[in-house]
């Protein structure tokens, strides 16, 4: 049985300028609001939210590839993606 890899919902990481809080980062790639969860997950049941905090105001590199290996950040992963190579 092969691994459910999650959408690419984008090639490119988005910054984004967070205040302090929680938040639910999509890892189905599903979600109308990416980076962020919208639920999307419920209707495959695979994947679910990572919660993070960020505990002050600050600018971050989201990932939206979905391959990162340190979600929710950017890592380059996408470089590697062949749906991401141009």
């Amino acid at each position: 049985m092969s691994k459910q890899e999650p959408k690419i919902a984008d090639c490119k990481p988005i910054f984004l300028d967070l205040e302090p809080g929680e938040y639910w980062y999509c890892r189905c790639g599903r979600s109308q609001n990416q980076p962020f969860c919208d639920s999307s997950h419920r209707e495959e049941g695979i994947f679910s939210p990572l919660k993070f905090e960020v505990d002050r105001a600050r600018r971050l590199k989201l990932c939206r590839c979905k391959h990162t290996g340190t979600p929710p950040y950017c890592d380059r992963s996408h470089l590697e993606l062949d749906e991401c190579k141009e």
